[in-house]
């Protein structure tokens, strides 16, 4: 009887060992885990951490040194008792004249994107419509004096040229590969206070009936545009352009969240004609209309239709000579449907003075075509 007690004593000791020993294993493998766990959180922290740090700073590293900033300035006589001086351009130099100018200066400010490496700039229009003199300051901080080498006032383009070489450019995105939801850069100059980047994303696509240009296919964005961003970059994430910064929609003239920007393809159609020609060749039919909305398609006795009525025809224009007739409906041009005035605007302005485009409509209920030849569209100042 006492050796089974002492075995029962034997055996719960070496029980208890047991379970000392395994809660030991399972609370030290329970640390391992923990210290397993918590390395990999550290990893995902670090490596989130890093991802946030890197942002789209390469993007913009990539972009910035191919966007200028633009000073425009307008001389005057000054009064003899006036005290103001040439201070806009000296600052903009970085120096500080002693001796009081003889002429006063008016400024205004911009930006621009450098589109060819030997000093061509595209920028907006309104930017340098009043000026008697053109400054550029590059992104190295060089400051250069620049020559208008044309405009286009129905785009809001211009191009300008400075004497320096081996200047970086942008590479233009795929515009037909932007996507509304697209994260999207504005780099310009806002209120000369420096290069600024502001984000968003491309809110719309397309967008006409704005009344800013003649010639609208607006890409929408909310990044900030402000005044001094006009002419400056739209970028993606990639660094690649893919509008020139134009105009923002305001009822109170500041920042609403809405904005306009240049399609690039159609920038780069521009500026390529200024290069070459020093002005943008347009095809020209000599005929206005308006859209058939519904107030119009009851006043012609029509249930639905699409196309353009034309409400005027120049006296010996190209639509004239075709044959066309206030009241006509336009619905086909070069067997391209029109639903819009900017459809029509857009497709003429892509002929060339001497090309021959057929027209399809309606007249009197009835059907007709005709064929006319455009001449070149006259150019339109501000």
């Amino acid at each position: 009887m006492q050796k089974q007690k002492h075995a029962f004593v034997y055996f719960l000791a070496w029980l208890s060992i047991g379970i000392v020993s395994g809660l030991a294993i399972l609370l030290y493998r329970g640390d391992i885990r923990v210290d397993l766990n918590q390395a990999n959180s550290s990893n995902q922290l670090a490596q989130t951490t890093q991802h946030r740090h890197t942002g789209y700073a390469d993007a913009v590293m990539k972009a910035a040194p191919a966007v200028v900033s633009i000073r425009t300035v307008i001389w005057s006589a000054a009064t003899d008792d006036s005290k103001a001086d040439d201070e806009v351009i000296q600052r903009f130099l970085g120096k500080s004249s002693p001796h009081r100018p003889k002429r006063q200066a008016e400024a205004s400010t911009g930006s621009g994107v450098i589109i060819r490496s030997n000093g061509y700039i595209l920028t907006n229009y309104h930017v340098i419509e009043q000026r008697d003199e053109i400054m550029v300051r590059l992104n190295d901080g060089k400051v250069a004096k620049a020559e208008l080498i044309g405009a286009d006032p129905e785009t809001d383009l211009a191009v300008l040229k400075i004497n320096q070489d081996n200047l970086p450019t942008l590479h233009a995105a795929d515009i037909t590969k932007i996507k509304v939801g697209d994260i999207v850069l504005a780099i310009g100059d806002p209120f000369a206070i420096g290069q600024t980047v502001t984000q968003g994303i491309i809110s719309a696509t397309g967008r006409t009936r704005v009344s800013l240009n003649t010639y609208e296919n607006f890409i929408q964005t909310d990044a900030a545009i402000n005044p001094g961003n006009s002419g400056g970059a739209l970028i993606n994430t990639a660094g690649d352009i893919v509008g020139i910064n134009s105009n923002i929609f305001s009822s109170t003239g500041n920042f609403q969240g809405i904005s306009f920007a240049i399609p690039i393809d159609l920038a780069q159609k521009v500026a390529d004609q200024i290069i070459k020609n020093g002005l943008v060749v347009r095809g020209w039919l000599g005929a206005e209309g308006q859209e058939l909305t519904p107030p119009v398609l009851r006043s012609l006795e029509l249930s639905s239709a699409h196309g353009i009525l034309v409400t005027s025809v120049d006296k010996g224009g190209p639509g004239d000579k075709a044959g066309l007739e206030p009241g006509d409906i336009i619905t086909k041009i070069n067997q391209h449907d029109i639903y819009s005035t900017s459809d029509i605007l857009n497709l003429i302005a892509d002929g060339r003075p001497g090309d021959e485009f057929l027209i399809e409509g309606i007249r009197a209920r009835q059907s007709f075509m005709t064929r006319a030849i455009l001449g070149q569209r006259p150019l339109m100042s501000r």
